[in-house]
């Protein structure tokens, strides 16, 4: 039997792996997927966004109500720590303008070749197709092509990922498992999600095109991101910061002109527009593109002439929608185990010996670095201690 298990082959549960090895630790994982880290790899193919290069307490105050339990795993492994990890595993990264940090590659797969490489040399070994399926006889049972297997390590991690993309692994069929146990998860949520909108056929010629250089309320949640329009409704990262309060019902507005203010606009819309139409008026005057202009007609038409009464829409016009898109098409959940659940070592408090890392905690971010981030300090903090656990 190995010294430690790893349930979970993403990449909290490959830094676990990365961790118990470094200590000496003999190290197998188990993986429902014929593959390891398929959503690491998935979203790879949008350049991989490894982490933000801000300072320290900008970037933990994305992370909401969780950054004081996240606060130690982040200064341990944070921006700068992912970066040198990155660069030692032979990827070459760049700082875009926003400080997000990518590979020159913009590719997941070399990274995760060279990662998984370096790990093989250390002596892990590996087991796909495994799916976990509780414990029993103080052993660990699962599901293999081989039939029924169980391994009795001398301490566990847990890194099964949150309840998005299942068909990556992400399907949150674990919590199940630890709630027939008596552990306490809190009920998944999506996160970094979509809105559904039902459009009329006026919108049809908009769809795919993005909308830029706005910004989005919701409750007291502000974003200055990019957002698209789809045939589904509202797409994008400018969306995904203001999950939180759209969960919770709280109506989203859109300010299409966010760098003038509101007697600015008026001013500019009092101008004599001639034959112009009042499109064509809106657009010269405040230099809308036509996305913007669309979503403006569609959603409050007819137009009010009154040119304060337009300023005001365009400052803040209200987004009607039919909530987020399903779950599984969510990038990331919020929900799983709660922090008050686990002691600061991210053990279990009811059952010592088995850690947890990664999106199964309850926690969330924004995309833009602070998800994968948090995954790899968690994965790596859970690493360690499990390296130093002592039955």
């Amino acid at each position: 039997m190995p010294d430690a298990l790893v349930i979970g082959g993403g990449p909290a549960g490959l830094m676990a792996a990365d961790a118990l090895l470094s200590a000496g630790r003999s190290v197998v994982v188990a993986e429902a997927k014929p593959s390891l880290a398929r959503k690491f790899l998935m979203a790879g193919k949008s350049g991989l966004n490894l982490t933000k290069d801000e300072a320290f307490e900008d970037f933990l105050a994305h992370y909401g109500p969780a950054a004081d339990h996240l606060r130690p795993m982040l200064q341990a492994f944070g921006p700068a720590e992912v970066q040198h990890w990155a660069r030692g595993l032979g990827q070459e990264l760049f700082t875009g303008s926003t400080g997000r940090v990518f590979p020159t590659v913009m590719k997941a797969s070399p990274l995760l070749r060279a990662w998984l490489a370096r790990l093989t040399d250390q002596g892990l070994e590996t087991r796909t197709r495994w799916r976990w399926t509780g414990w029993q006889d103080g052993g660990a049972t699962f599901e293999t092509p081989q039939g029924r297997q169980s391994i009795a390590p001398r301490t566990t991690v847990l890194a099964c990922g949150g309840a998005s993309w299942a068909r990556l692994g992400s399907d949150g069929a674990w919590a199940r498992i630890l709630q027939a146990t008596g552990q306490a998860v809190a009920p998944f949520a999506p996160a970094n999600f979509g809105l559904q909108l039902t459009w009329s056929t006026h919108m049809t010629p908009h769809f795919g095109a993005p909308l830029k250089g706005i910004r989005l309320t919701a409750g007291s949640l502000r974003s200055r991101g990019e957002i698209v329009l789809s045939n589904r409704g509202l797409e994008g990262g400018g969306l995904y910061p203001l999950g939180p309060a759209l969960r919770t019902g709280a109506p989203l507005t859109l300010d299409l002109r966010p760098d003038l203010t509101q007697d600015q606009l008026a001013a500019r819309l009092s101008r004599p527009k001639g034959k112009q139409s009042l499109s064509n008026h809106l657009r010269k005057a405040l230099n809308l593109p036509k996305p913007a202009l669309a979503l403006l007609t569609e959603l409050a038409r007819p137009l009010p002439r009154d040119p304060a009464h337009l300023a005001h829409l365009i400052k803040a016009l209200p987004i009607p929608h039919d909530g987020p898109r399903p779950m599984d098409e969510a990038i990331s959940t919020a929900g799983g185990l709660p922090f008050e659940a686990l002691t600061p070592k991210l053990m279990l408090t009811t059952r010592p010996g088995t850690f947890a890392a990664g999106e199964m905690l309850d926690w969330e971010a924004p995309t833009g670095g602070y998800l994968l981030t948090a995954c790899l300090a968690t994965g790596l903090w859970a690493g360690r201690h499990a390296a130093q656990y002592d039955t």
